[in-house]
């Protein structure tokens, strides 16, 4: 994974997010609250540039004024569907700009 966000409250799942974290990848931290995260041996998960962060900062109020405004600008979000088989083929237009909008990928039919 390039990025993650763990909105769970469960400090467990963190170490297993950076595991999976690829080299200069962030772990983002969305939980108002969170138990503890494990002591974790930092060469195994926060070496090759990973970085975590929390934007614990936020609220519910936050959030929900964020929606707001959002759709008082509107946003418009535009997406191209593809099947799940053209997966490879859809990351090599990703990768030179060649999707407008979100690519996404239908799973079934």
């Amino acid at each position: 994974m390039d990025s993650s966000i763990i909105f769970a409250p469960a400090g467990e799942l963190v170490l297993e997010a950076l595991r999976v974290l690829d080299k200069g990848g962030t772990l983002a931290l969305a939980g108002i609250y969170m138990t503890p995260i494990p002591e974790m041996d930092y060469v195994k998960y926060l070496y090759h540039e990973r970085t975590l962060r929390s934007v614990a900062n936020a609220t519910r109020q936050d959030g929900e004024e964020l929606l707001r405004i959002a759709a008082e600008i509107p946003i418009r979000t535009t997406t191209q569907v593809f099947p799940l088989e053209d997966a490879n083929r859809v990351l090599n237009l990703l990768k030179p700009g060649k999707i407008s909008g979100a690519a996404v990928l239908r799973v079934y039919d």
